[in-house]
């Protein structure tokens, strides 16, 4: 069957489906890829100021809040109907965003957080079944290609948005975000229908809460399968690993990383874009660096998928974990900005390696009555290896590698006397005061700071929890699949 003929089967509601995703992934990575920024710039920057380990628990809680809930929003949406859980969603997500800015303080940004979390939680399970329902056996391995295309169409429009509209205001990332979900607004009421509902019986429904009582029953059955358990907790490091890509490496570049060189590189070949991209101080945002990786999925994820073919789902993740390990641990050992650029690419490959071949592979072990159990249990490393990644930038960042706590440390062992980071005296003003003091300007600073106390050993980190999951994924390989 020709490509043409394939896409010529799909119902309007699939592509509905899809642009309703890629609206709303561009709204979320346009927020999340810069969120860490946010909670953890300097106050007269518009951000918040808070600490990296505050940075931590928001948004490690909070996005394994996000991954666990679909247990029960999946469930709401089978009860009360698609097309009135999006609805919800859709509100949840516009009131959250417009209200972010108007909180300050870190209890208020935790709950709206988690309150935007359960505005995801109910989008997330609803289009993915969406897309289930319109395709068949001949049309879903296509379908959900184009699915997932959309999802990083997004993460790549989202980010260049946000990186233009966060010159002007911090809250218009967020008015931004919450103008794009509008637009889902409008599909969902004059395009969207609700899907059929397959193999409905006449039996009376059963209650919500037998529903929820049934689906933890489910998973604790599928759970009880302890070589299934074992991969989902080595999968949990992975995402570890990977998660460290939004809460970590933003930070990263804004505290340390010279992107000056990636503007002066870029003038040369295409002056107007480096013009609409770069600062007035001749650098790159972080978040234009950090598209790297969306865009290359766009451009090369087929090819990369194509590749990853002819190898076992479990060495292709093997390879992948290692590939993407590396990679973003380079991005996170140096200052030079067009290293980091080329380390991202690397981190990309890895996870076009791996990332879709978890899914792969549990779709293949999962036992032919269970298969939608085994799916639906493929959140759970996601929300595991969320909360443990918040860990690991918040505290671990914090020591290792935080420029404001290397300074704190600095400004101590030298016994110089300044005003604690609050109130008025912000992060910026404590760093350039610390600066002055020691008789430095604030790159001098960076640089000494570099130098003494190798903020860039955070890479080792990052590397090290990527190749345990790659080493305990081939063990597991080797020991307890093959065994068997």
């Amino acid at each position: 069957m020709s490509l043409i003929s394939v896409l010529k089967k799909y119902p309007a509601n699939f592509w509905v489906a899809n642009a309703m995703e890629l609206f709303e992934r561009w709204a979320w990575y346009g927020f999340y890829i810069v969120f860490a920024l946010y909670l953890t710039n300097s106050t007269d920057t518009g951000a918040l100021g808070f600490s990296q380990s505050q940075k931590g628990l928001i948004m490690g809680i909070g996005t394994a809040f996000l991954y666990l809930l679909p247990i029960f929003t999946g469930t709401l949406a089978d009860r009360f109907g698609y097309r009135k859980t999006l609805f919800i969603a859709y509100t949840i997500y516009t009131i959250v965003f417009l209200l972010i800015p108007i909180f300050k303080s870190y209890a208020t940004v935790f709950a709206i957080y988690l309150l935007l979390a359960v505005g995801a939680a109910l989008f997330k399970p609803i289009i993915s079944a969406t897309v289930a329902k319109t395709t068949d056996k001949e049309t879903s391995s296509i379908g959900f290609g184009i699915f997932y295309l959309m999802v990083n169409i997004g993460a790549f429009i989202g980010p260049f948005v946000t990186g233009f509209v966060r010159k002007f205001s911090w809250d218009y990332v967020f008015y931004s975000s919450a103008a794009v979900i509008a637009v889902n607004f409008i599909l969902l009421t004059l395009f969207y229908k609700e899907p059929v509902q397959n193999n409905v019986t006449k039996e009376p429904k059963s209650t919500f809460g037998q529903q929820i009582k049934l689906a933890f029953g489910n998973i604790l059955q599928a759970l009880l399968d302890w070589r299934f358990s074992l991969f989902l907790l080595i999968i949990s490091i992975f995402w570890t690993m990977f998660y460290q890509f939004y809460m970590s490496l933003p930070v990263f570049i804004d505290q340390w990383v010279n992107t000056s060189v990636v503007y002066d590189a870029l003038i040369r070949f295409w002056p107007w874009l480096t013009h609409q991209l770069g600062t007035t101080q001749g650098t790159i945002p972080a978040e234009y660096l950090m598209n790297v990786d969306a865009g290359s999925i766009i451009l090369f994820q087929i090819l990369i998928s194509y590749l990853a073919m002819r190898y076992k789902p479990l060495s292709a993740m093997v390879v992948g974990i290692l590939i993407a390990s590396i990679g973003l641990g380079l991005s996170l050992a140096t200052q030079n900005g067009l290293f980091v650029v080329v380390a991202l690419l690397i981190f990309s490959v890895g996870e076009m390696s791996s990332s879709p071949k978890i899914t792969e592979y549990i779709g293949r072990i999962a036992p032919p009555d269970k298969t939608a159990l085994y799916m639906g249990c493929s959140f759970i490393p996601v929300a595991v290896g969320s909360l443990m990644a918040g860990l690991v930038s918040g505290n671990v960042y914090q020591n290792i590698s935080d420029k404001i706590m290397l300074t704190q440390k600095e400004i101590t062992l030298r016994g110089i006397q300044l005003p604690a980071i609050e109130g008025h005296f912000t992060k910026n003003d404590y760093f350039s005061s610390a600066a002055t003091k020691m008789n430095m300007n604030p790159d001098q600073l960076t640089q000494f700071l570099w130098d003494k106390y190798h903020p860039s050993s955070f890479w080792l980190v990052v590397v090290g929890i990527g190749v345990t999951a790659s080493a305990l994924l081939f063990l597991y390989d080797q020991f307890i699949i093959r065994k068997r």
